[in-house]
């Protein structure tokens, strides 16, 4: 018996846009399997938030085709609305309103029942940590717990779909990672996460897949352990406990560096469970014991700068602004805002 695979929760194909002369997406396609983190990563207008925007409703592509949830984008809007959620780059908290009162607003934006908005608004506001604060103006509230009742307000419809967009911006280092948290937490739960940031320690603790935009082009796909093998640099480092040893393996494996104070040997290496087999059998045949061995990989960083030219994008001081340079400034820079009707159509 043969099983029909299940269809992705996101695909496209062949997405452009442009804005006069200047082409933000030049034909990328996309494939984000449901129940998983899809990173979207690149420098300052590369395309993520343009990509973002299309695939949820918020701006028409130029060109290509895409599905969301089962949902056509350009035939079946409304239907890809009602599956997804979306959390800009921008909060769209009201400050005037408490936390109870702006997820009570998004529950009647979504039509619920009075009673089930009320036990959606209390569950949510237990599930983020914001009991405490919840009858607290929503100006109030520290950058961390803004960005919980933004994502919290995204979830008030139970959405199949989030998308994120740079959802980290801004915030200090522990509420990054309490941030991470809900993130894992909600994909345990079934939901699929599309997710776009410039910090590249974000895309390598949470996505299962990664893809590198650059100038609105696709230069790499894959797993964070894919992309690193990109790069050259992966070695296996070898520390012995006597000269003797070291020169043995010295012998026995051929190409190293080696540092002899040191008594290390530096052996390139893809960082791989087979390489790392081999050169052990090389090792074992020789008769060498190793006191120490480290595998050493090129991180993302590294991918990164290898394949667009250029640093860490969240290095760039213009960085945590999180707009794609070049785009149209009525649709990319307003987005976001909480006075954006279309974003609020797709919460």
């Amino acid at each position: 018996m043969t099983t029909t695979p299940l269809e992705p929760a996101i695909a496209a194909s062949g997405l452009r846009k442009s804005y006069g002369d200047h082409v933000v997406l030049d034909g990328i396609d996309l494939s984000v399997a449901e129940g998983t983190i899809f990173s979207l990563l690149g420098p300052n207008g590369a395309g993520k938030t343009t990509t973002v925007q299309i695939l949820s409703t918020l701006i028409t592509a130029d060109g290509g085709t895409a599905r969301i949830a089962g949902h056509d984008l350009s035939t079946d809007p409304d239907g890809v609305r009602a599956a997804i959620g979306v959390t800009g780059q921008f909060s769209a908290v009201d400050g005037l309103l408490t936390g109870r009162e702006n997820l009570l607003l998004m529950a009647d934006l979504h039509h619920l029942a009075r009673r089930e908005g009320g036990r959606r608004a209390s569950e949510l506001l237990e599930r983020f940590d914001l009991v405490d604060a919840a009858r607290k103006p929503a100006s109030t509230y520290s950058g961390g717990m803004r960005r919980r009742l933004d994502l919290a307000m995204t979830l008030v419809g139970s959405p199949r779909i989030i998308f994120l967009d740079e959802p980290t911006a801004g915030l200090d280092p522990r509420s990054r990672r309490a941030m991470w948290q809900v993130i894992r937490e909600l994909v345990a739960g079934g939901v699929t996460i599309f997710l776009t940031t410039q910090y590249l320690e974000e895309a390598d603790e949470l996505a299962d897949r990664i893809a590198l935009l650059d100038h609105g082009r696709l230069v790499a796909e894959g797993t964070a352990a894919e992309l690193k093998k990109l790069v050259p640099g992966g070695h296996i480092r070898l520390r012995f406990a006597h000269a003797t040893a070291l020169e043995a393996a010295a012998g026995a494996i051929g190409e190293v560096v080696r540092d002899d104070d040191a008594l290390t040997l530096q052996v390139p290496s893809d960082g791989g469970v087979r390489s790392l087999r081999a050169l052990l059998d090389r090792l074992d045949a020789a008769s060498v014991e190793v006191d120490e061995l480290s595998v050493h990989t090129p991180d993302l960083d590294d991918v990164f700068l290898a394949l667009t030219g250029r640093t860490d994008p969240s290095a760039d001081p213009s960085a945590d602004t999180g707009t794609d340079t070049g785009t149209d400034p009525g649709t990319d820079a307003a987005a976001g805002t909480a006075s954006d009707p279309a974003k609020e159509s797709v919460r």
